[in-house]
C-alpha cells in the first residue's frame, strides 16, 4: 500500500507543468500554442527566453529527485520507482490533459536521485552525462539529439558499473527504460534530424 502511494504521490510531482505555470503568471501566455507546443524546457525557452527554460528546466528536473527523496524516506528501496513515476507524470501530466514534456530535465533529476540515495557515483552518472549533453550541444547545436546521447551515455556507463562491481541490473535496466521512453517521446525530432530539418539553438 506504502508503494502505490508513493507511486501516486511520485506521478503527482512530476504531473507539475511548470513551463505552463510561468508562461501563464509570468507572461500570460500558453506555450503549448506556441512554438512546439511542447511542455518543456526547450519550448519555453523558445517562447519564453533563455532565463525561463534554464527555471523550468531546474524545476523539472526537482519533480524527480524530490519524489525520490519522498520515497527513499517513506519506503527505501522504491526510489527507482519513484523516479519513473515522475518522469511518467512529466510526460502525461495530470494537470495538463496528459500532454506534457519529454522527460529530459525530468530524467537528469532521476539522475541526481540515483546518485545521491543509491550509487555516490556522482561523476559518472550524473556530471558525465551533463557534461556530454553540452558538448554535444556546442557541436550539433541540436537539443533533442544532445539529450538522447548523453542519456544514452549514461546507461552504457551503468551497465559497465553493474558488471565490473557485480551488482544488480536494476539501476542500468531502468535507465534503458527510461532512454528508450526518452527515445520515443523524441520520435518526431528524430524524424526532422534525418530530414535535415530540426531547429538549431543559437549561443548568441
Amino acid at each position: 500500500m506504502k508503494t502505490i502511494l508513493v507511486l501516486i504521490i511520485s506521478y503527482i510531482f512530476g504531473s507539475i507543468p511548470w513551463a505552463l505555470i510561468i508562461g501563464k503568471l509570468f507572461f500570460n501566455k500558453d506555450i503549448r500554442n506556441e512554438g512546439s507546443g511542447n511542455l518543456g524546457a526547450s519550448n519555453a525557452g523558445r517562447v519564453l527566453g533563455k532565463p525561463v527554460a534554464v527555471a523550468v528546466a531546474l524545476l523539472d528536473g526537482l519533480k524527480a529527485f524530490i519524489a525520490m527523496t519522498i520515497a527513499h524516506f517513506v519506503i527505501p528501496g522504491t526510489e527507482i520507482y519513484a523516479g519513473l513515476a515522475a518522469c511518467f507524470g512529466h510526460c502525461f501530466p495530470l494537470f495538463a490533459n496528459f500532454k506534457g514534456g519529454k522527460a529530459v530535465a525530468t530524467s537528469y533529476g532521476f539522475l541526481l536521485g540515483i546518485v545521491v540515495y543509491l550509487t555516490n557515483q556522482y561523476f559518472l552518472q550524473f556530471l558525465l552525462p551533463i557534461i556530454s549533453f553540452f558538448i554535444i550541444l556546442y557541436i550539433t547545436k541540436t537539443v533533442s539529439l544532445s539529450s538522447i546521447s548523453s542519456l544514452l551515455i549514461v546507461c552504457i556507463v551503468s551497465f559497465i558499473l553493474a558488471l565490473l562491481n557485480k551488482i544488480t541490473f536494476d539501476i542500468p535496466i531502468a535507465l534503458l527504460l527510461l532512454w528508450l521512453f526518452v527515445t520515443y517521446r523524441h520520435k518526431d525530432n528524430i524524424k526532422r534530424i534525418k530530414e535535415g530539418k530540426e531547429s538549431k539553438i543559437s549561443w548568441m
